[in-house]
């Protein structure tokens, strides 16, 4: 039996547009926080809860923002841990000793 775990053929496509619907994320969340506060203010008619709304939509940016770090982070630390992209230079003790 073959254990292989296949990966799907947009994976790549899929996790770079992701990256780049941050800044999209980050205007929609505050969007809808004024929109909740706006309704919120209509509804109760404090106006305080408008702006009730607009700190929820940005800490829901601010969370799309840390979310979208630790992704990152982990996709780096994975690259961290491949030999290939691994730096030798002073580590091993021997230096790249050319004529200058």
């Amino acid at each position: 039996m073959d254990n292989r775990i296949e990966e799907p053929k947009y994976r790549k496509a899929v996790e770079a547009v992701d990256g780049l619907s941050l800044g999209i994320s980050i205007v929609v969340a505050i969007i809808i926080g004024i929109l909740i506060g706006t309704l919120l203010k209509n509804i109760f008619g404090y106006w305080w809860l408008f702006w009730l709304g607009v700190f929820w939509g940005v800490g829901g940016a601010i969370l799309n923002i840390y979310k979208a770090y630790v992704r990152q982070k982990a996709s780096l630390d994975e690259l961290a841990d491949d030999p290939k992209y691994r730096y030798r230079g002073y580590e091993s003790g021997k230096r790249d000793t050319k004529d200058s």
